[in-house]
């Protein structure tokens, strides 16, 4: 139930402290998991003191017992293992300080927790972190990449020394963290998040050499997986040895079953690189040198042809036989014209035959009017009339007689 305060009427700290310890203690008993980070046991003491730690939020809460509970898992439970508890929340009213007082302790079995690891799969999965269109391809060769691993591992060594054998110019930017324990869960994620926020990083490879099921359940935590599925940059997962498969094996955009294969898989090799380059190089001259024979054996068939081999061959053919035409052409004119000049010849002499001229040059003149009708019957004619008088060599005047009429008439 709230509580009614004003600045004129405000409660003393005791009485705050005292109306928390009472909201409290009406929680009752409640089952809590978490990892053991801190673990006290006192020679002597009747009391255990522990730290109970969730990794996923970086939360911690203090737990007190008897030692009679403890001593019921002491050979099993120790720093860094996951527990239930089933505990009260209790008030420390003096110091204003919350703890849960366990009453029983519980480890969590390594089937217990592969079946919780199974259902956060199928949850994660139903979700789409897990689809394949979501997996980014992987840069042919980065410049930068960004490593987590534990500090001087041999993860890093193997990632490192491998990376460099096959490609001596590639660059890493490390970031050391826990790998495993209360503190991995959170480094691993800041370190994913202040790699993916360089430009320059292309690829970033999270790697761990192999460990137990409770070793690795940092790599299947929920804060990791959805850290690593909103990366913008590939991610590599390289956690543990080829039977491990944590979660982020399956959020991530390329799994690799060892440091040393995450390293063969993310740099080519120069080696082979070089050589791909030699042999695709071969296979281009040999392109080359068949597409110039077959272009050379075209060419030489084309020059074979006898037009192109002699080329006057065909200009001398039809040159000949052009002569041929125009010699030809030449003796049909030839015939044509001297038949025409013999026609014309006779036709010429026809014509002078019977040339009015020549009928001239025998003598006889045409007599014509001054009108130029030409005279054919005296009667035409009147006494004293002059005429012109037409004759082989040239024309001249004439008078009629004036006896002309005379017998005419007679």
């Amino acid at each position: 139930m709230a509580v009614n305060t004003t600045p004129e009427s405000a409660l003393p700290v005791g009485e705050v402290s005292r109306l928390i310890g009472g909201w409290i203690d009406r929680l009752g008993a409640v089952w809590v998991e978490g990892q053991i980070t801190q673990l006290s046991r006192r020679p002597g003491a009747g009391v255990v003191f522990l730290t109970l730690r969730d990794p996923s939020y970086d939360i911690s809460v203090s737990v007190t017992c008897y030692r009679q509970v403890f001593d019921a898992v002491a050979d099993v439970v120790t720093e860094g293992a996951r527990v239930v508890v089933l505990a009260k929340p209790e008030w420390y009213a003096p110091r204003g300080q919350l703890s849960l007082r366990a009453t029983e302790i519980k480890p969590v079995g390594v089937g217990e927790l592969l079946a919780r690891l199974e259902m956060l799969k199928k949850s994660l999965a139903a979700e789409g972190l897990f689809a394949p269109e979501r997996k980014k391809p992987l840069p042919f060769l980065p410049q930068l990449i960004g490593l987590v691993c534990g500090r001087a591992s041999a993860a890093e060594r193997d990632v490192l020394e491998n990376a460099r054998h096959r490609w001596p110019a590639v660059r890493f930017e490390v970031r050391n963290v826990a790998v495993q324990g209360v503190h991995a869960v959170p480094q691993v994620v800041q370190a994913v998040k202040e790699l993916d926020d360089i430009d320059d990083v292309d690829v970033i490879i999270v790697a761990r050499g192999g460990g137990s099921v409770e070793d690795l359940l940092p790599f299947s935590d929920e804060q990791l997986v959805r850290a690593v599925a909103s990366c913008r940059t590939p991610v590599v997962s390289a956690i543990g040895h080829e039977p491990d498969n944590p979660l982020l094996d399956h959020v991530a955009d390329l799994r690799a079953s060892t440091p040393t294969d995450a390293a063969k898989k993310v740099v080519p090799d120069v080696g082979e690189e070089y050589e791909r380059v030699r042999m695709l190089r071969d296979r281009a001259r040999r392109c080359v040198e068949a597409f110039v024979d077959r272009e050379e054996r075209g060419l030489a068939h084309a020059l074979a042809r006898p037009s192109i081999e002699d080329p006057h061959r065909m200009i001398d053919e039809r040159a000949d036989h052009v002569a041929s035409l125009l010699d030809r052409g030449r003796r049909c004119l030839g015939h044509h014209l001297d038949r025409a000049a013999s026609e014309l010849t006779h036709t010429h002499a026809r014509v002078v035959a019977l040339s009015p001229a020549a009928t001239l040059k025998r003598g006889y003149a045409v007599l014509q009017r001054a009108d130029g009708h030409v005279v054919r019957d005296p009667g035409e004619v009147t006494a004293d009339e002059a005429l012109r008088a037409r004759v082989a060599e040239g024309e001249f005047s004439v008078r009629v007689d004036a006896s002309v009429d005379a017998q005419a008439d007679a």
